[in-house]
C-alpha cells in the first residue's frame, strides 16, 4: 500500500458535523410547546375579562332597548317554554336561547329585550331589540356586534333617523322595508341611503326574530309568570 502523501503546508479539511435531525425535532417541538402554553395562558387570563365585558355590554343594551327599565329577569327557552333562571346558570340542553324581561323601579314589566342575528353584507350582524307585548311594538334596537363597512354599513349604528324609526315600530301585519321617503305605515322602516343592504338586514333580523318569539312570550305571559 502506498503511503498517503499530503502537500507541505496544506491542512486537511475535517468534515463538518451536521445538525442531527433529532436535535432539530426536539428544538422545534420545545418551541412549539412553549408557544402553545403561552397561548393557553393568555386565553385563560383574557377569557374571563372578555366574557365580563360582553355581559356588561349586554346589560347596558337591555336597559337601552327597553327605556325606563332598571332591572331584568333572564328567561331561557326550555321544553316547557320560557323559564326564569339565574343568569349565571349554564345553558340548557336546547341550546339555552335566552331573552330578558325588563322591569321598572316598581317591579312592573315594561317589555322584553330580545337578541337576534342575521347575515349582513360583510358578516353576521348581532343585535338586541326591545318589544312591548301589550302594544305589539318594537321600542328600541342596539347593535351588539357588526363588522359592516365603516362609513357605509355602520350607518345602522350612527344614522339617527333609522335608529329613531325602530323605537315605535309596529310588528303587524309584518315589518316591512321601504325606500327613504316612502314610509306611510307604522310597520314600515325606511332603509338607509348608502347602507341599503345593512339596514335591510336589521329589518329582516327584527321581523324573523320577533315572529319566532311572539307566541313564546304570549304563552309565558298567559301563565302569569311575569
Amino acid at each position: 500500500m502506498e503511503p498517503e502523501i499530503q502537500a507541505e503546508g496544506v491542512v486537511a479539511l475535517q468534515p463538518v458535523e451536521e445538525t442531527s435531525s433529532l436535535r432539530m425535532i426536539l428544538t422545534l417541538g420545545l418551541a412549539g410547546m412553549i408557544s402553545g402554553l403561552a397561548l393557553v395562558g393568555i386565553y385563560l387570563f383574557t377569557a374571563p375579562i372578555i366574557e365580563a365585558n360582553k355581559a356588561e355590554a349586554l346589560r347596558r343594551a337591555i336597559f337601552l332597548v327597553v327605556p325606563g327599565s332598571e332591572s331584568y329577569q333572564t328567561l331561557e327557552l326550555q321544553d316547557s317554554g320560557l323559564v326564569a333562571i339565574d343568569p349565571e346558570q349554564k345553558k340548557g340542553n336546547k341550546g339555552g336561547e335566552r331573552i330578558y324581561a325588563a322591569f321598572d323601579g316598581a317591579g312592573d314589566l315594561l317589555g322584553f329585550a330580545i337578541p337576534g342575528a342575521e347575515p349582513g353584507f360583510q358578516d353576521l350582524i348581532q343585535g338586541i331589540f326591545g318589544y312591548r307585548a301589550d302594544e305589539r311594538m318594537i321600542i328600541g334596537f342596539e347593535v351588539l356586534d357588526s363588522k359592516e363597512t365603516p362609513g357605509l354599513g355602520d350607518k345602522i349604528i350612527k344614522d339617527q333617523h333609522f335608529r329613531t324609526s325602530l323605537t315605535t315600530l309596529k310588528v303587524d301585519p309584518e315589518i316591512v322595508a321601504v325606500k327613504p321617503g316612502d314610509k306611510h305605515e307604522a310597520n314600515q322602516v325606511e332603509t338607509i341611503t348608502g347602507a341599503t343592504i345593512s339596514s335591510k338586514t336589521v329589518i329582516r333580523l327584527l321581523e324573523k326574530t320577533v315572529r319566532r318569539w311572539i307566541p313564546l312570550i304570549e304563552n309565558y305571559l298567559s301563565t302569569g309568570a311575569a
